[in-house]
């Protein structure tokens, strides 16, 4: 099955060179293209994409704006999110995180690190490339203390240390000793009982709160 690319970036070069990357991609088509966040929003909603990459820095309406009218809390339907950001900008990361979006890739990025992102997004599985990720969440702001609604139990906490370390289901099932569908069944209540939607917030929720030490 062919994944749909929504590209969204102010810089037509920038956009010329994800198309001809994703392009040589067998199963993704890039379906769209915006120069703005107005437009990246509009494309999205009409042709709803299976991914759309927003850039963080964009005319109009920025990359965090974009994430949260697509993929934020309340907005229903939300679509898949990956983010396109530079490692220094923890402010926009932090804002991302809490708007919504289902990954991160940094702009240097290479070919298989964006095909992987793309992929790893529209699966809505693992945490795009864990190693860059877990760098981003490690240099969030001061923590917090946020309760979930219901407490979690030591597995769950296992399940959430593991994901905020990068780890994909198969992975945590095998460092547990767990079935995949286990693993699967504690990740959709670590969600439910944090109110996150995707593993990239529980990771961050993980990171905020250090229950899991870099």
């Amino acid at each position: 099955m062919t994944i749909n690319v929504l590209l969204a970036d102010d810089q037509a070069m920038v956009r010329s060179g994800l198309r001809l990357v994703l392009s040589d991609e067998p199963d993704i088509s890039v379906v769209a293209e915006a120069a703005d966040g107005v437009e990246a929003i509009e494309l999205a909603r009409r042709l709803r994409p299976d991914v759309c990459l927003v850039d963080i820095r964009m005319p109009r309406l920025d990359g965090i704006e974009v994430t949260r009218a697509l993929a934020g809390p309340g907005v229903p339907n939300p679509l898949r999110v990956v983010v396109v950001t530079t490692f220094d900008l923890d402010e926009y990361v932090y804002g991302a995180l809490r708007g919504g979006a289902a990954g991160f890739i940094l702009k240097d990025a290479g070919p298989t690190l964006l095909a992987e992102a793309v992929r790893a997004a529209n699966a809505g599985d693992a945490l795009v490339s864990p190693s860059v990720t877990v760098r981003l969440l490690r240099h969030l702001t001061e923590p917090t203390v946020s309760a979930p609604a219901r407490p979690l139990s030591e597995r769950e906490l296992e399940v959430v240390r593991a994901i905020a370390r990068g780890l994909t289901n198969s992975e945590i099932a095998a460092e547990l000793f767990i079935s995949l569908s286990t693993v699967k069944s504690h990740v959709s209540g670590i969600q439910t009982k944090l109110g996150v939607r995707n593993r990239v917030g529980i990771a961050a929720w993980a990171w905020e709160n250090r229950v899991v030490r870099s």
